[in-house]
């Protein structure tokens, strides 16, 4: 009887023992096929991306909010083919053109032209004719929005720290009621 004992442990011994083998097998073959089969897999995006869409970028243009009476960015997307000539005239007409959403509109007074747009050094000199100050609104607020209207927009740009304004080729112009002048450099107002 002792013999039948002894024999009925082993033989449960060696069918556990065997069970727990072939568990830990079947886990370590499942978990090594995943492996294999990611390292297969290869992403397929759900929609390629055309050529025109690689080649756009989003840039913030600053314009007058009617409610608040503040500047505020709007975000555009724009091609970035249109900023490899002059990227600050380009941009600078662009808020001439005006905001897409109905609650802004431009800050630059209505009639102004880009003469010429130049970098040097870190800062933009932006020439403009003389309606930028004959049609500018008065007040040391609107006229700050005016200006700062152009320099947020251009010192989005990495290389901009500064704008210089000229109307028609001359420095030290002023607004008509000669409360903001044009003889410093503006930078970004936050």
């Amino acid at each position: 009887m002792k013999n039948k004992k002894l024999l009925f442990y082993i033989v449960t011994t060696i069918l556990v023992i065997a069970i727990i083998l072939g568990i830990i097998f079947f886990i370590n073959h499942s978990s090594s096929n995943e492996m294999v089969t990611n390292e297969l897999t290869e992403y397929t995006p759900q929609e390629e991306l055309s050529d025109d869409e690689i080649r756009k970028t989003i840039i913030s243009l600053y314009f007058k909010n009617i409610d608040t009476n503040s500047l505020v960015a709007e975000a555009k997307c724009i091609d970035v083919k249109d900023l490899y000539k002059n990227p600050y005239t380009y941009l600078v007409n662009l808020l001439i053109s005006g905001p897409e959403s109905e609650k802004l509109k431009s800050a630059i007074p209505n009639g102004t032209k880009v003469n010429s747009c130049t970098l040097k050094g870190n800062t933009v000199y932006i020439d403009l004719s003389k309606e930028f100050i004959d049609n500018a609104p008065s007040g040391i607020d609107e006229e700050s929005m005016v200006i700062y209207s152009i320099v947020n927009t251009l010192t989005e740009l990495n290389e901009v720290s500064g704008v210089k304004f000229l109307i028609n080729g001359e420095e030290n112009s002023k607004f008509k009621d000669g409360k903001v002048t044009f003889n410093e450099v503006f930078k970004k107002n936050d």
